[in-house]
């Protein structure tokens, strides 16, 4: 088993930087045929498809054989054709076609035109260190496929090829790298064969590129199937888009989100938000904090309050409505990111109904556009890097952490009695390891990681463990609590499974956002950027984090009265842990 990296996770920020970083690359000449194939540059010609039943079933058989294709045939991985645009050169001959054979005989001609290739047996991973084999058993089905295409499809699953190619390349971490998907960015609003395009796109990526597709709750062949009138029947860009979201939240993974500017969707959503900032405790809606500290108390709406009702839609019918539009791994999650929606609004006023103690009020509030809000408010509170909050006690916020300083005060921290790690945001990936040298007596094993067998693309296999420490026999005594909660995400995840493995360490807090290990970002057309966990990150004895997150052995929720009174209530249960005798 190798030992991977302790800073090979993203966070969010991440995401977007390396996005923003492909965007301003200059890009090399192309080496590849693939590239050179600019026929449906300025549209693809397939539009107005008249669905039914039969149109509907052959789409969907497409969409399968396109993807699986794609991933396992030699020539695309050589990059010698452009298989988006083959899509599209075959497509008007399937729309017409008028039965399964002929559906059939079209599919087989058009695999045998990217000629022959050598077969031969796969070398398939131990399968004690498989934790996710590719669904194939598909391609057997005659009754459906007919036998010569079922023998071709076999064949290519048994192709010899290169472990990795033009449409499946992979990182530095064992996750996709999918670097040669076009983003065909204009417009925003593509034409239905760009829109089925991004449909297959995403679909093949999560069934043969996601190393927790098992956790999905629902057949993901019927998700295929629900989704194809969704994405040809959509009539403008917001319909597009939300039919994109609609899709990535299927996925359940708080990786899997909409990353671009959408310029579409926020005409859709609103552009003008109410200078609070929500959240949700005990399944309400409460005000938090300010977004700007004018233009806030004029609201009327006061820390602890509890929103009610927003244009005489109650809350609860509102986030019953948003839940299939936010993507994330757990509940907790959603509501986190809906919560920043629910006061959004395209107009500049909302009359909302609200409660404040046991009285309820009524009042219409102003809006405002982004540019006079706060919203990192939340996320850049300023603290000091550590501070005792009780004799003995050393907590540490991480966000202003530095490595350099942390060497300089460790030797204090050292004789604390206890220390407090706040994970409920982000740790520089150069303070993880400085601090970690001096909790662990010697190396320890905390996580487990699955990564993606290219030579058989949707088999994800145990390849590697996550290790910290070192001997160290004068390591931090004193006794740690990290507390956590739906802000503790990926990066800040994988480090918190770590020091939870340090000598007496308590976790406290609530439910994180479950999306551990590094990405795999991609675009689909329209410009749309997205990403999902690219690799599997579990416990050294393989219980799971994906969707579960790192579970508390205490479960401190806030509340709204600790709202109202400024408490930190998951901190005040570490400081007791750490007081106990």
């Amino acid at each position: 088993m190798k030992k991977i990296s302790l800073t090979a996770t993203f966070c969010l920020s991440a995401i977007l930087f390396a996005f923003s970083q492909g965007n301003n690359a200059q890009e090399a000449p192309s080496k590849y045929k693939a590239d050179l194939d600019t026929q449906f540059n300025q549209g693809s010609s397939i539009a107005n498809i008249p669905l039914d039943a039969r149109r509907t079933n052959n789409l969907f058989i497409v969409g399968k054989v396109w993807g699986f294709v794609k991933y396992y045939h030699p020539a695309l991985h050589t990059g010698d054709y452009n298989w988006d645009y083959e899509l599209f050169r075959i497509m008007p001959k399937i729309i017409r076609c008028s039965n399964d054979k002929e559906r059939n005989e079209i599919l087989l001609t058009w695999i045998r035109q990217l000629g022959t290739f050598k077969t031969g047996n796969i070398k398939v991973p131990d399968s004690t260190l498989v934790k996710l084999y590719p669904d194939q058993t598909w391609i057997d089905d005659t009754s459906v496929l007919g036998e010569p295409l079922s023998i071709l499809l076999n064949d290519v699953k048994n192709a010899k090829r290169n472990k990795t190619g033009y449409y499946l390349g992979i990182g530095r971490a064992g996750n996709a790298d999918l670097t040669n998907e076009k983003a065909y960015g204009s417009p925003e609003f593509p034409d239905t064969g760009f829109r089925l395009l991004a449909l297959y796109r995403y679909w093949n990526i999560i069934q043969y590129l996601f190393p927790y597709k098992y956790l999905i709750e629902e057949n993901w062949n019927d998700v295929l199937r629900e989704f194809i009138p969704k994405f040809v029947n959509a009539s403008n860009a917001p319909d597009y888009r939300l039919a994109v979201v609609a899709l990535i939240a299927r996925v359940h993974d708080t990786h899997a989100n909409i990353y671009s500017s959408q310029e579409e969707l926020k005409k859709y959503n609103g552009n003008f938000y109410a200078p609070v900032d929500l959240t949700f405790i005990e399944n309400k809606a409460v005000v938090k904090d300010y977004l700007n500290d004018e233009t806030g108390p004029k609201t009327g709406l006061q820390k602890g309050d509890v929103i009610i009702s927003v244009n005489g839609k109650s809350t609860d019918s509102i986030v019953k409505e948003k839940l299939p539009f936010t993507p994330a791994s757990n509940y907790a999650t959603k509501l986190r990111n809906m919560a920043g929606t629910l006061l959004r609004t395209a107009d500049t006023v909302l009359n909302i109904t609200y409660q404040h103690g046991h009285a309820t009020h009524t009042t219409t509030i102003s809006c405002y556009p982004p540019s006079m809000l706060n919203f990192s408010k939340k996320y850049n509170r300023k603290d000091t890097c550590f501070k005792y909050v009780a004799p003995g006690i050393v907590y540490i916020y991480p966000p202003t952490l530095r490595s350099d300083y942390l060497e300089k005060v460790m030797p204090e921290f050292l004789n604390s009695k206890g220390m407090i790690i706040d994970m409920r945001n982000f740790m520089r990936d150069d303070v993880f390891p400085a601090l970690a040298k001096y909790l662990f007596p010697a190396p320890t094993r905390f996580a487990r990681i699955t990564t993606l067998y290219t030579p058989i693309p949707g088999l994800f296999a145990f390849e590697t463990y996550s290790e910290i420490g070192k001997k160290n026999p004068d390591y931090y005594k004193g006794r740690i609590v990290i507390i956590v909660n739906e802000m503790t995400q990926s990066s800040s995840e994988y480090k918190s499974m770590a020091f939870r493995s340090a000598p007496r360490t308590t976790v406290v807090g609530s439910t994180t956002a479950a999306a551990d290990g590094n990405v795999s970002r991609f675009v689909l057309p329209g410009g749309i950027r997205t990403a999902i966990s690219g690799i599997g990150i579990y416990y050294p004895d393989g219980r799971e984090t994906q969707r579960v997150g790192i579970v508390p052995d205490y479960t401190v929720h806030p509340t709204i009265q600790g709202i109202i009174q400024n408490r930190d209530e998951p901190l005040e249960k570490a400081i007791d842990i750490l007081n106990e005798k």
